[in-house]
């Protein structure tokens, strides 16, 4: 099913007001969201919010996608992956299509990247310093992979 069609799919099933599952792929989120992971998406809440993760159509690309809104403004949302360089860009409302409510890594609730450290995650990924983070901790924890530490 092409990216359009399933973003089509999502909307028709969020508007009965019912949660839409779906397993993410791609890296553009890691660590915080994996390739594999089980996402949840609700109806868009009252307001959204920095640090708030969502499902959206690029315009520039006509691609579903699900990024952190890095900041809010009368032109849109700058929204932008966790572990991506540059941003998608200001994204309009009308493109949102609602929000990740719940991650799913391994059969297990993810604890980390959708509560209160949103908004630290989203100030750090505008300002380019998440993935540098991100990076430095797999090169210190890269010789204890598989031992006694889980690596990000």
């Amino acid at each position: 099913m092409s990216g359009i069609a399933f973003a089509v799919l999502m909307e028709a099933v969020l508007e009965k007001n019912v949660p839409f599952r779906f397993t993410a792929s791609g890296s553009s989120m890691t660590p915080f969201i994996r390739d594999g992971d089980i996402l949840t998406i609700s109806p868009v809440s009252l307001r959204l919010r920095r640090g708030d993760v969502v499902p959206f159509v690029n315009p520039s690309s006509n691609q579903l996608m699900v990024h952190r809104i890095l900041d809010v403004s009368r032109e849109g949302y700058l929204i932008k992956g966790d572990n991506n360089s540059i941003p998608d860009g200001r994204i309009p409302a009308s493109r949102i299509i609602g929000q990740v409510v719940r991650v799913e890594q391994g059969g297990r609730p993810a604890r980390f990247g959708l509560g209160p450290e949103k908004f630290l995650i989203a100030w750090l990924s505008q300002r380019c310093l998440l993935t540098r983070m991100v990076a430095s901790v797999r090169y210190v924890l890269k010789p204890f992979a598989g031992k006694w530490i889980h690596p990000l």
